[in-house]
């Protein structure tokens, strides 16, 4: 029996510890997570939508899984119950420069195997979102809503009914190679050997791969925390379904949006701001060393230099309601601030960026040895967790 650790328990790291436990019948799996609970970070502080591949560039990676990933997700969601349901998502171009690039998402979808993508009319916008604006509007069916906490669970319960075991309060601190091969993998409660260690630590992905590798990770991790505004109950009726603007292409976030949640709410969000500690859930949380980290990398420095106007317009919109509203005005200008009730949730994106100042769009997974450590999956890397977890099976473990 091979045993093998899985750095991180939020939904990647179980998606892979479910998809090892469950096609191969040789190995144990252990998952430690440094926290006292499940996905208490990306997985379970995220806008809770089915991303259905749109965006990505066709060919890459990212759109491959996460075109598979959905389809994986729901089939897994029904068979276990997990509250979900896909009401489709309206993307929304308000000038002519916006209608180019949703027409160049159109065909991003299509060629990435989407069914079903339609140009509404504005009779079919109202009937569907009456208070959305539109210059041109796309429907795309296959997105939805989905309680990824619920998943988590699911995924934990299946790693211990097929033998595997989770660890919590457990933070690895390092990890060294002995004279068989193995890992020797250190935790604050226990040192331990293993045959394989999979790293899917999300924010701390560079650093897990520094403490176990003893190299310098390849990557920077820059956290972006993104913050909603919830909708007060009397308002709901503003919006229907998901609703998105056109993203600018020269970024990994969508934009401000509405989002229907699973539990009947409306949200609005998020803004992409950088976060003064990884963890940074607040604009009041604050890490000297982490915000150190991030202000003197270089790639950081270049990222803000050739960026200014868009990370200055993310920062006041942190601060100024009236600011962040603006955003959603766009598409619906019907809202005003009387409508929200205080902050609703905020995630923190964990950035992968190069010394450019580049921010990385695909996935990024390495092998060294008998490490596999997954460096960036941003997202849909919720939506997209069993088809990941799938791909480094069959890659790198079989």
């Amino acid at each position: 029996m091979k045993e093998v650790a899985i750095v991180g328990g939020g939904i990647l790291g179980l998606a892979i510890g479910y998809q090892i436990c469950s096609s191969i019948k040789d190995y144990k799996v252990s998952v430690f997570e440094k926290e006292n609970g499940l996905g208490k970070h990306q997985s379970g502080n995220n806008s809770g939508v089915l991303h259905c591949g749109l965006h990505y560039q066709p060919g890459s990676l990212k759109a491959k899984l996460a075109v598979e990933g959905i389809r994986e997700m729901i089939e897994f969601c029904k068979k276990n119950q997990v509250n979900h349901d896909i009401c489709g998502k309206i993307v929304v171009a308000s000038d002519d420069r916006e209608i180019n690039l949703l027409n160049e998402l159109a065909e991003r979808g299509r060629k990435n195997g989407l069914v079903g993508l339609k140009y509404l009319a504005k009779s079919e916008l109202k009937a569907r979102e009456p208070y959305v604006i539109a210059k041109e509007a796309l429907l795309v069916p296959e997105e939805g809503i989905v309680d990824y906490k619920q998943v988590l669970i699911k995924l934990a319960e299946s790693i211990q009914n097929l033998g595997g075991n989770i660890f919590l309060n457990q933070i690895v601190l390092s990890g060294t190679q002995s004279k068989y091969g193995k890992i020797i993998l250190k935790t604050n409660k226990l040192e331990k050997e293993f045959d394989l260690v999979i790293n899917c630590s999300g924010l701390f992905s560079d650093r897990t791969y520094n403490n176990l590798t003893k190299i310098k990770s390849p990557i920077k991790i820059v956290p972006f925390r993104g913050e909603y505004l919830q909708i007060a109950q009397e308002y709901k009726h503003i919006i229907n379904h998901l609703v998105y603007p056109v993203p600018d292409p020269n970024y990994p976030f969508l934009g401000v949006h509405f989002t229907r949640m699973v539990n009947g709410g409306r949200e609005v969000g998020p803004n992409a701001v950088l976060a003064l500690k990884r963890e940074g859930y607040s604009n009041k949380d604050f890490s000297l060393s982490d915000t150190i980290e991030s202000l003197t990398y270089k790639g950081f420095l270049n990222f803000f230099a050739k960026n200014f106007k868009f990370v200055m317009s993310e920062f006041i919109s942190s601060f100024s309601k009236k600011a962040f509203i603006k955003k959603a005005q766009k598409l619906i200008p019907e809202i005003d601030e009387y409508m929200f009730t205080e902050k609703g949730t905020a995630g923190i994106r964990a950035q992968a960026m190069d010394i450019d100042g580049t921010l990385m769009m695909d996935f990024r997974i390495e092998k060294i040895g008998n490490q596999i450590h997954v460096l960036n999956a941003p997202s849909p890397g919720a939506t997209a967790a069993l088809s990941i977890a799938k791909h480094i099976v069959n890659t790198y473990v079989n």
